[in-house]
């Protein structure tokens, strides 16, 4: 059993670690143009930024629909996996945050083709369908997936903050040991609320990741 948990492990970070060809790096999700226009302006603005993405955002929708992604994969429930699927590209506000889901879903979806993992016949996948296909096909629990996927998203967001704002290293770190405190209880809430809780309102995340797609100086994709 030992054995089996380990593996799991070791798939389970290999799936959060940065180094999964799926071109996460080169998006930061509104910060970037946050910082254009000075709302984000150093640390304890980018943290607080950072914060309520994640509370507003990702652990209410992200979150919970990887979860529903996870059983519906376990079922091997095709309609459920297309209905939430396309709930989550639905929810996508704006034109860079939908097609960044859907290329590095498409990147994953890939990847996961040429491991042998399996195929997802879907013709958009959006990332987090394709990351809970390989957490179930890997062995992982829906649970620990959940908060590495968390993980890896908050250290991509500190480190488009590092490039953007600009931040120092021990700065990023000590936001990532602030931050990072704070997934496992949105793990639990993400697992706790019901399909009617589900919401994605966050109006200045939506209206920075517009301005961020025709903004003329920029180091991320749009």
């Amino acid at each position: 059993m030992k054995a089996a948990a380990d593996a799991s492990l070791v798939r389970l970070l290999q799936l959060a670690s940065p180094t999964l060809p799926v071109g996460a790096y080169s998006y930061s999700q509104g910060i970037e143009a946050a910082v254009e226009a000075r709302i984000v302006r150093d640390a304890a603005g980018a943290q607080r930024w950072i914060a309520d993405a994640l509370g507003c955002s990702v652990a209410r929708m992200e979150a919970p629909l990887l979860l529903r992604l996870c059983d519906a994969w376990t079922r091997n429930d095709l309609p459920a996996i297309g209905r939430w699927n396309a709930l989550f590209l639905a929810t996508r506000e704006t034109a860079e945050l939908r097609a960044e889901t859907v290329q590095m879903g498409y990147s994953l979806r890939m990847l996961l083709a040429e491991l042998g993992v399996g195929e997802i016949r879907l013709a958009e996948v959006a990332f987090p369908t394709a990351f809970a296909c390989a957490v179930v096909r890997w062995g992982i629990a829906p649970r620990s997936a959940l908060v590495a996927y968390l993980w890896a998203w908050l250290e991509n967001q500190v480190m488009a903050a590092l490039k953007a704002v600009p931040l120092g290293q021990t700065e990023a770190q000590k936001m990532l040991l602030a931050l990072g405190s704070r997934l496992d209880a949105v793990a639990a809430q993400a697992a706790a609320l019901s399909d009617d809780e589900l919401d994605n309102f966050a109006p200045g995340l939506a209206l920075l990741s517009s301005r961020h797609e025709t903004q003329y100086s920029r180091l991320f994709r749009s």
